[in-house]
């Protein structure tokens, strides 16, 4: 019996810790409405350490019957991946505040991908979008949204 314990504490400890490491989100991680609030969005941590997000939902998902696909995007072997599931923003880093920066994200409306970045604001997220300098750009403001 002290063998079996032996084998099974350590082995319950490590699933513990995993649990109670994978417990600990960052700030913005879940999920957000758009501006437009047609739109939800699933920021996540990925191994690299760094923040994505991608479209989960929309209010109107479909077209003419069938799910909306990326028909804006420049690259011809992509235009027909769904909306839903595609990673919009990516590879963002937190710089120590309510900021991440050196990330991108790509808009499925005109199908450009921009310089980024976002400030947390608490129940709300700014994003903002740029080509070159931060100056030179919009922002939008995106709202904490349920799971």
């Amino acid at each position: 019996m002290l063998r079996l314990l032996k084998k099974v504490i350590p082995v319950a400890l490590f699933l513990f810790g995993t649990q109670l490491a994978s417990a600990q989100v960052d700030k913005i991680e879940g999920f957000w409405f758009n501006d437009k609030k047609d739109a939800k969005i699933q920021i996540f941590k990925a191994k690299d350490g760094k923040f994505y997000g991608k479209i989960v939902w929309l209010k109107d998902p479909l077209k003419n019957g069938k799910p909306k696909t990326d028909e804006k995007n420049p690259k011809d072997p992509l235009k027909k991946q769904p909306l839903v599931e595609l990673v919009i923003l990516k590879g963002f880093e937190l710089d120590g505040g309510n900021t991440y920066e050196d990330g991108t994200i790509y808009d499925p409306e005109n199908g450009k991908t921009y310089d980024c970045k976002m400030t947390y604001k608490g129940k709300t997220l700014a994003i903002r979008g740029y080509i070159g300098l931060s100056m030179f750009g919009r922002t939008t403001v995106w709202e904490r949204a349920g799971s």
